[in-house]
């Protein structure tokens, strides 16, 4: 799957990959990586 928004794809997803400007900056299991503050640096400013 291919999604946009990466809150509501990494919901349904088993494994999750990250990508921004063509490169992979996340990979991981898609409970873990939602708290992961890693999402919140990318998408949320911090």
């Amino acid at each position: 799957m291919v999604e946009q928004n990466a809150k509501k794809g990494l919901e349904f997803a088993d494994i999750g990959f990250v990508l921004l400007s063509e490169q992979i900056v996340s990979v991981g299991m898609g409970d873990d990586s939602l708290q992961s503050s890693k999402m919140g640096e990318l998408f949320l400013g911090g």
